[in-house]
């Protein structure tokens, strides 16, 4: 085979760009999470690509692009065999291999974002190291290696199935399996909305995934050495741009008029479910049908959202979901539609009939089926053996710390604290089987005195972040109609737990900790403590303290009222 440097230039420019996804990818899902997950984040999308490299060279290529049956190619370890057959022209093998390890990477990484905040991180490098393994590289096998949906005319250019379905699938199953996270739904099973930590984050990710697209579809005719290739390239990045662009118009107009407020974060996913859907006929439809086709997954990505958050209730965080397991599905089987002709057969509204329609939706329905039974067994020999998902109090406190040790991803920086609440229950009182902790004398003394007359008392609280919500139901319920809550940090004398960094201790004591401040007169304040210490109480090292002042007077600026009215909400 003679080899072409543009060919081969070009094939490894578009692997770099698909690389660089996992940069996207990773701010993306750490934005819109909460920041005590987001080292978690990091690690494992970082550990996605770390793992799935050495297992696509191992075992993935050879069984996606070995000439073997049509339903599978061969075990090949190291990629030793002659793959001439499968070969895109003037591209030597190598160039190829790593520019489809780079799209199996993403693949894996996929499944990150909806089973963000609650997944053990050994059982998350096991279920990434099977999609690579053989999940992805089988399902592949059928689309690009010479299979038989391959053999029957399914087209998907880039990826829509064949990488984004296939991530979505996963995803979806895991979310299920998982279960919500601690607080996503009240007793009567209404969703709440939890935060994402830092949008401006998450809209980087956005950008860098749209930028590496035109790598991940343009590159994917992997020549340049042609007028009909350097054709269809410019059509490519021509439909990839503007089908992500209609998309997020569309949800922009749709939640503006849903919501009456044009949603942020929707919108951010509505343009990557436009560069999800039109990945797999970029080279096939025209602009005109590039954009209906953003239409149609700006208003479905909304719908969908809602769907898994709200009718089904599956949790996930990021929307990957809807965004690469719906749009990858429904993107493909558009492409039935809109095709043209020039690069497939014409799909249906441009008199190809249904046949290619058909293969389209067959090609769908079978790897959906295919990729749901084998992540199924996979998760369920996970979750059976070391278990998916970590404990609640690990999760509550965050899997930075409970799983790497690392205090905060944010040194130096504050951060707001977590006040999703746990649960809607009354809190339940002190039974005395927690031993306090060896390291702390325990003492006894005197009752606080209200007093007969009038008085003013501050009860200053300092506290866990994630007791916070359980603290503030507790006052609401004895008649605290006011309080001041401070983002703080702080040490006892303990100077809390060590911590490491690279297996160095870090010498920084400061934890961050919830200040409470509350002014009472009418509640008693003897009250107030008792509920607050039956909320706060583990028995552990860290549960806070109580400091109690007398307040002089009070001065209600408003209405200049001083004293007990001031601290009345009554006109």
């Amino acid at each position: 085979m003679t080899l072409s440097s543009v060919n081969t230039i070009w094939v490894l420019l578009g692997a770099a760009l698909v690389f660089f996804m996992q940069a996207g990818f990773s701010m993306c899902e750490a934005g819109f999470t909460r920041a005590k997950n987001t080292g978690n984040i990091l690690m494992k999308n970082l550990m996605d690509f770390c793992i799935g490299t050495p297992c696509f060279w191992l075992v993935g290529f050879g069984i996606m692009f070995g000439a073997g049956t049509k339903l599978f190619g061969w075990i090949d370890p190291m990629i030793m065999k002659d793959y001439s057959h499968i070969l895109p022209a003037g591209v030597p093998l190598w160039a190829f291999a790593i520019f489809q390890t780079v799209f199996c990477a993403t693949s894996a990484t996929i499944v990150s974002g909806s089973m963000a905040e609650r997944t053990k991180f050994s059982s998350y490098c096991i279920y990434s190291a099977a999609i690579s393994l053989f999940i992805y590289p089988v399902s592949g096998h059928w689309i690009w290696g010479g299979g038989w949906l391959s053999e029957l005319g399914f087209h998907d250019f880039a990826g829509s199935t064949a990488v984004h379905m296939v991530g979505g699938v996963c995803a979806l199953i895991g979310a299920k399996m998982l279960g919500p996270r601690i607080g996503k739904y009240d007793k009567s099973g209404k969703p709440r909305a939890i935060l994402g930590h830092n949008l401006t984050v998450a809209a980087l990710g956005v950008f860098i995934l749209w930028f590496c697209w035109f790598g991940f579809n343009g590159a994917s005719t992997v020549s340049m050495d042609s007028d009909e290739s350097i054709t269809s390239a410019g059509l490519i990045f021509f439909n990839t741009n503007l089908c992500a662009a209609v998309a997020c118009c569309a949800t922009l107009i749709f939640t503006w008029i849903r919501y009456k407020k044009p949603d942020v974060s929707m919108t951010y996913n509505a343009a990557l479910a436009g560069l999800v859907g039109i990945t797999a006929g970029c080279d096939a439809v025209s602009p005109l049908g590039a954009a209906i086709m953003g239409l149609v997954f700006g208003i479905v990505i909304v719908l969908c959202i809602e769907f898994f958050d709200k009718v089904v209730k599956i949790d996930d965080p990021v929307g990957a979901i809807s965004v690469h397991g719906v749009c990858g599905a429904l993107g493909t089987i558009l492409t039935g539609f809109f095709a043209t002709g020039v690069s497939t057969e014409k799909g249906v509204f441009y008199g190809g009939g249904f046949h290619f329609l058909g293969v389209q939706a067959l090609g769908v329905v079978s790897v959906i089926a295919y990729v749901a039974v084998i992540i199924t067994i996979v998760f369920v020999i996970i979750k059976k053996t070391i278990g998916l998902r970590v404990d609640a109090a690990e999760e509550i406190a965050g899997l930075d710390v409970s799983e790497h040790g690392l205090l905060t991803a944010y040194a130096g920086f504050a951060t707001l604290p977590d006040t999703v609440p746990v649960d809607d229950e009354q809190p339940i009182a002190v039974t005395g089987d927690i031993p306090a902790a060896e390291a702390i004398p325990v003492k006894k003394v005197p009752t606080f005195d209200d007093g007969t007359s009038p008085k003013f008392t501050k009860v200053e609280i300092i506290c866990k972040e994630a007791r916070l919500e359980a603290l503030k139901t507790a006052m609401m319920g004895i008649g605290i109609t006011g309080m001041t809550v401070s983002h703080v940090l702080g040490c006892g004398v303990q100077k809390g737990k060590p911590e490491y960094y690279r297996g160095v201790q870090v010498e920084a004591t400061l934890l961050p900790k919830v200040q409470v401040d509350i002014v009472v007169s009418k509640v008693p304040v003897r009250s107030v403590i008792e509920v607050a210490k039956k909320v706060l109480y583990t028995g552990h090292i860290g549960d806070g303290k109580i400091f109690v002042y007398d307040v002089e007077n009070v001065v209600k600026v408003r209405t200049g009222e001083e004293g007990y009215d001031a601290l009345q909400d009554v006109e």
